[in-house]
């Protein structure tokens, strides 16, 4: 009842505020057209003193009192009859934002909404999260301000939060997972590009660091490989860049889905692209590379 008390109350607070516009409008225009009223009716007075003081003549007076009178009798009573239908328009609009609209709002609602969902305290839907990924979250985030300790969850949580954007929540996450389980190239290059966001995309020192010691966990690691590289080229090292890149470029498979960004990189630095071998004789061992989810959402990204 108590959900249904609160839509009755903002619907009428936003009826108020729409309906406010329409309302000044018309007590504006009253307002001009009694002033208008009021400054005919002191220029007649005006023509009076104007005669007995012998300004004009009477003739002349005539004439303006006749010119003045009908200015006064179109504002006063021509026009309330002009403005008759721009009254029934706003009549209509306000009908529209009064019953219409909370009416259509309803109807929307009802039909895609879940009226008949009981509410549920936080404890009922962390209990029972489902696929609600922010429930979900805020489950493991509650598990582990009891469990400081416990490496997988924040494991788990790091990619989540880099995910989301939750840059400096991931850069903790992925420090607590590398203290308490070790480093591993995927939790390095993770860590990585957390600090590469956090600096708006710079290879800071930082994470260069990091890079590097993933890479003497994993020397083929194509990703770390890439941001090392990438690192060369925006300290103002183009030579020692493009060897990078071309290395990595011919050290990858034929159908590597990075290859592409990297020639665009080796020819950047002033190099030409490198083609890999078509057939390479056995395909390399790359573990912490992009895995397929790294790839598929790296088909849908500009280079």
């Amino acid at each position: 009842m108590l959900f249904w008390i609160l839509v009755a109350v903002l619907t009428a607070a936003v009826a108020a505020i729409l309906l406010y516009p329409l309302l000044r409008g018309a007590k504006a225009a009253e307002d001009t057209r009694a002033g208008e009223v009021a400054v005919y009716r002191d220029q007649l007075r005006e023509l009076d003193r104007d005669v007995s003081g012998g300004l004009i003549t009477a003739d002349e007076a005539d004439y303006a009192r006749a010119e003045i009178g009908r200015r006064l009798i179109a504002v006063s009573g021509a026009a309330p009859a002009e403005e008759s239908k721009p009254a029934r328009h706003h009549r209509l609009t306000e009908v529209f934002i009064v019953l219409i609209l909370p009416i259509i709002g309803l109807c929307l609602y009802i039909n895609t909404g879940r009226p008949d969902l009981p509410s549920q305290p936080l404890e009922a839907r962390l209990a029972n999260p489902g696929n609600d990924m922010a429930v979900l979250v805020a489950k493991a985030e509650r598990h582990l301000a009891e469990k400081p300790d416990d490496g997988k969850g924040w494991d788990v949580l790091a990619p989540i939060y880099f995910s989301t954007m939750r840059v400096s929540d991931a850069e903790t996450a992925y420090r607590n997972a590398i203290r308490l389980l070790g480093p591993s190239p995927a939790r390095l290059d993770g860590l990585a590009e957390t600090l590469m966001a956090i600096s708006e995309g710079v290879v800071t020192e930082d994470a260069r660091k990091v890079l590097e010691q993933s890479l003497t966990l994993e020397p083929n690691n194509p990703r770390a490989r890439f941001y090392v590289a990438l690192s060369m080229e925006q300290a103002g090292q183009p030579d020692a860049a493009r060897g990078a890149f071309e290395a990595l470029a011919k050290q990858s498979p034929a159908d590597a889905p990075w290859l592409p960004l990297v020639n665009e990189h080796i020819a950047k630095n002033g190099g030409t692209a490198v083609a890999p071998a078509a057939e390479p004789a056995a395909p390399p061992s790359v573990p912490g590379g992009p895995t397929a989810e790294d790839v598929a959402a790296a088909e849908t990204l500009s280079s």
